[in-house]
């Protein structure tokens, strides 16, 4: 199958990965999505290098996506939405995060797993006020006392007011972490990739609470906007790293590029129509015959339709054959190839069970 290329494409476009990623800093946004946010030039987003990176490119790179999903996952980049993508559980949607962070050297995917629990704050940042009036404690039970500081740590750990000193400013920033969202949403030249994984599993508010966010491209930290006016910046750490600090000014985060944001769902609840409307959606489907040979190539350097290869073709056609009856996940099939490649469970006899072990439904009458 011949692979199509189109010349609007940033996501697997012509041209190598520097270049893409200069055009796609350099892409006028629309009116409605240009924002204001000044970089601090203290702050160095993680590059491509690292555990994290390779962590990013190999789930990345083993992608393969179709012609309409690049189409999609294109059209979000020129428009600076969040992309919504849906499908069976297995499909590849989390990992399409990866794929477009690794296809344009965005640096490491920034994650936030949604829970029930989850709520807005979570993904914009965390403020330990319970570690700060315990150091407070802490620093009583030294010689000397407790210091002015801990004094002062201990009296605000629950709020700054308007008349804090500098000192309490310097002991509230210790206690400041941007989580994933709020990280994805500093002022930088080019995107951040925020994956937003299984955001049906939210609370029923959750999706509201981030239609403004989507539209306003920052927030505001509260603990640091009662700050006093002699004092508004402080530097906190990151989700990236607890050294990794960055400088907020005023209490407020605001992006100068909107990130990259995917919003994965297994289809388990309806979304209201203001939220959908701010996405650019995508329905990835159960890859077919071709598509799983693209992946196996991709992922396992082996080329399932060559002569001589026909066990791992008998092994895509039962993976087919038992989607039928229940979801799968394309992994499961790799991991049969995977196995089949090292001589492992070689016996005839064994097939049956081998295929119930490594091919075992993920929905259905037999899960």
């Amino acid at each position: 199958m011949e692979v199509v290329v189109k010349d609007w494409w940033l996501y697997q476009g012509d041209g190598d990965r520097a270049d893409r990623r200069r055009r796609l800093a350099d892409l006028p946004a629309p009116p409605w999505r240009d924002f204001s946010g000044t970089p601090d030039p203290r702050y160095t987003p993680p590059d491509c290098r690292g555990p994290a990176w390779q962590r990013t490119m190999e789930r990345g790179e083993g992608y393969v996506p179709e012609e309409p999903e690049s189409d999609i996952v294109n059209t979000a980049l020129y428009l600076r939405r969040p992309l919504l993508i849906t499908g069976k559980p297995g499909v590849g949607k989390s990992t399409l995060a990866d794929s477009i962070a690794a296809d344009l050297g965005l640096g490491p995917v920034l994650r936030w797993p949604i829970t029930s629990r989850s709520t807005l704050r979570d993904g914009l940042y965390l403020y330990d006020a319970i570690g700060r009036l315990q150091e407070a404690n802490l620093d009583h039970l030294r010689p000397g006392g407790a210091s002015p500081a801990a004094n002062m740590a201990a009296r605000y750990a629950t709020e700054v007011p308007p008349d804090a000193s500098p000192a309490t400013v310097d002991a509230i920033g210790r206690y400041l972490r941007l989580g994933p969202l709020g990280t994805a949403l500093l002022p930088q030249d080019r995107p951040r990739v925020l994956l937003i994984d299984e955001i049906d599993k939210s609370d029923i508010d959750l999706p509201g609470d981030l239609l403004t966010l989507f539209e306003d491209g920052g927030f505001e930290i509260p603990e640091l906007a009662r700050l006093a006016q002699d004092r508004q910046s402080v530097r906190i750490a990151t989700d990236d790293a607890p050294d990794a600090l960055v400088t907020v000014e005023s209490g407020r985060v605001q992006c100068r590029y909107f990130p990259i944001v995917v919003l994965t769902s297994n289809g388990e609840r309806d979304f209201p129509p203001a939220f959908l409307r701010r996405c650019v959606r995508l329905h990835l489907e159960p890859p077919g015959p071709q598509k799983l040979a693209r992946i196996i190539r991709q992922r396992l350097q082996v080329d399932v339709t060559e002569p001589g290869n026909d066990e791992y073709q008998q092994l895509v056609r039962e993976f087919i054959d038992r989607s039928a009856d229940g979801d799968l996940a394309t992994d499961q099939l790799l991991n049969a190839i995977q196995l089949r490649i090292s001589r492992a469970w070689a016996g005839a006899e064994d097939r049956d069970r081998f295929l119930s072990t490594v091919m075992q439904h993920l929905t259905g009458p037999s899960a």
